[in-house]
């Protein structure tokens, strides 16, 4: 009940564009956790082979990852709030889209266009936080972020099969009761633009009154302007270098962690099903206390991020990741694995917003969409570039050495993008204390 009283404090605080971001981003993950469980088995029940699934999920990773540079440097030029509301409607109509087609062509395309519009959510949406919120205000925040993108993930794939197998029960065939779950799905992420549309943007200082200004100014504070401009010019060349060294340092621990995860998270269904027989439905079940087990540790992630500092709360969090990932790994009792899968899931991720309010608080407002977006990208291109790597080691060794070798270098690049995140933001620790006591909005 206190931290319940707490967040409805909080709640209370927010900025309105907070609130109506979260009831926009509610239904978008709601929509998206419906596609998510759902459309592989709505391609099988169309009679396509298991190929065809992983073509679906190839071209629109794909299509996503080319569309996160390009959107994050149109986030931090342009409005985000029309950018919000451009990927939100146009994600909406190709998942409602997706919903009825049913020829290899159509299929393949609507996942293109699905995919590049996803990833306007992705990118602008931490920037579009940050902007609206103060700098003591964000840690908490971006925890909550994280929660409720889960939490209305699990929702969906939850509510979605559950609608479907009681359509099933109805007499409804097993295409229709997924088209129309999946159509369910489609129109709650096309309304997710509607909350967007009473956010409200600072208004830019008109032209007019600056060029009235200006034409008033006497001689001599036209010369002391002619000065500011050039020490200013100074200023935005610092600062541009800055934020560039940053995103370079963001992006390289990324890319490390992608390439662990690639190993072992778009398999983890296949290792337990290879290893234990578990049934699908087992896999489920599990996947989902894993997310809930998330939720949990990125709420409590904040509290250790203020007692110890930002960066020793990720690499903690990441550190301590290690010995769960390798007993999954190397263990042959399902229960052990089980358990293990659980607290890595939770540990590991708990980390990721703190990384993003960190992210935030170092990279200015004007170059936020790009980090976001170069940091996006090298973590799905580590995930794409492991895939040969994960089946060439469990085809040459086996389904019990070929995963303990994957988790194992899984965890070696954990170790060694935690050390390097240390070590790179370790200067940051003294200044989150200065920050925290400035609570203005940059």
């Amino acid at each position: 009940m206190h931290l319940w009283h707490r967040f409805q404090a909080e709640l209370q605080d927010w900025h309105p564009n907070i609130r109506l971001f979260f009831i926009s981003n509610l239904l978008y993950q709601f929509g998206s956790g419906m596609f998510t469980v759902l459309y592989n088995l709505y391609i099988q029940s169309l009679g396509y082979s298991q190929e065809m699934n992983g073509t679906i999920v190839s071209i629109q990773s794909l299509a996503t990852a080319l569309m996160f540079i390009p959107i994050g440097l149109m986030g931090d030029r342009f409005s985000r709030k029309h950018i919000l509301i451009a990927g939100a409607m146009l994600t909406g109509i190709f998942f409602t889209g997706r919903s009825f087609v049913t020829t290899e062509g159509s299929l393949q395309l609507f996942a293109i266009g699905s995919g590049l519009f996803i990833s306007f959510y992705q990118v602008i949406a931490i920037p579009f936080l940050a902007a609206n919120t103060r700098i003591d205000q964000r840690l908490r925040l971006f925890s909550y972020h994280a929660s409720m993108v889960l939490a209305a993930q699990v929702l969906g794939s939850i509510g979605g099969g559950m609608w479907a197998d009681w359509m099933q029960r109805w007499g409804f065939e097993k295409i229709i009761s997924l088209q129309t779950s999946l159509m369910i799905g489609g129109l709650a992420t096309l309304v997710s633009f509607i909350p967007l549309l009473f956010v409200k943007e600072p208004r830019p200082a008109s032209a007019s009154s600056t060029a009235a200004s200006s034409s008033r100014m006497k001689p001599q504070q036209g010369a002391q302007l002619h000065d500011s401009a050039a020490l200013d010019d100074q200023e935005e060349k610092r600062v541009k270098r800055q934020d560039t060294v940053l995103i370079a340092k963001f992006t390289f621990a990324q890319i490390l962690i992608g390439l662990g995860s690639g190993l072992v998270v778009p398999y983890l269904n296949l290792y337990f099903t290879d290893r234990f027989a578990v049934s699908l439905t087992g896999v489920g079940l599990l996947v989902s206390l894993g997310q809930i087990m998330t939720i949990i540790s990125m709420l409590i992630g904040p509290s250790l991020a203020q007692k110890v500092g930002q960066v020793r709360a990720v690499f903690y969090f990441q550190l301590l990741s290690l010995p769960f990932l390798l007993l999954t790994g190397f263990t042959t009792l399902f229960v052990v694995a089980a358990i293990s899968f659980l607290f890595r899931q939770a540990l590991m991720n708990a980390a990721n917003p703190i990384q993003s309010a960190l992210m935030v608080e170092r990279v200015s407002d004007r170059r936020r969409g790009i980090a976001n977006s170069c940091t996006q990208t090298a973590f799905m291109l580590g995930w794409a570039s492991m895939g040969k790597v994960q089946s060439g080691l469990i085809t040459s060794y086996g389904t019990y050495w070929g995963y303990a070798f994957t988790f194992t270098i899984t965890g070696i690049l954990y170790v060694t993008a935690a050390t390097c995140y240390y070590f790179m933001f370790r200067d940051v620790q003294h200044k989150e204390k200065a920050n925290q006591k400035s609570p203005s909005i940059s």
